[in-house]
């Protein structure tokens, strides 16, 4: 897949999912912002929707992230199209406030027959400080 091919993929599953109410309406303010084969950008500005109850960005929402960020990466490569997630490990490293902008960077590491692997990093946008790294692992086959 070129990368255009792999961005305008990325967009149609963006709309599709921030279209859909339920859970996934929590990624609905997420900006895709550059794709191509095997990796995927994104950014989010952190809203009260977002926060835990010390006004940070919750935990949950940062695991959501990486699943769906990386999950975009993965199919961007043109050899999945679906997938169930057989481990996701979150490190936190950072507290993110309401109003701040992360940045969601997600590199595909290889995509077999059957089981994809991607990792992924979140960081401030203004000062590049990490707020956690992720690990996808998913059955693709």
């Amino acid at each position: 897949m070129t990368s255009i091919g792999a961005r305008k993929f990325i967009h149609q599953i963006t709309r599709t999912l921030t279209s859909m109410s339920g859970f996934d309406n929590n990624v609905s303010k997420l900006r895709i912002v550059s794709a191509a084969e095997g990796k995927c950008t994104a950014e989010l500005t952190i809203d009260e929707d977002h926060q835990n109850r010390m006004g940070g960005l919750h935990g949950g929402l940062i695991a959501t992230l990486v699943d769906v960020v990386a999950a975009k990466a993965v199919m961007s490569t043109g050899k999945a199209t679906k997938g169930v997630v057989t481990n996701l490990r979150i490190s936190y490293a950072r507290r993110a406030r309401v109003g701040e902008d992360i940045v969601i960077i997600a590199d595909t590491d290889k995509v077999g027959k059957n089981i994809s692997f991607c990792r992924v990093t979140i960081s401030q946008k203004d000062t590049g400080k990490l707020v956690a790294t992720g690990s996808h692992t998913a059955y693709i086959g």
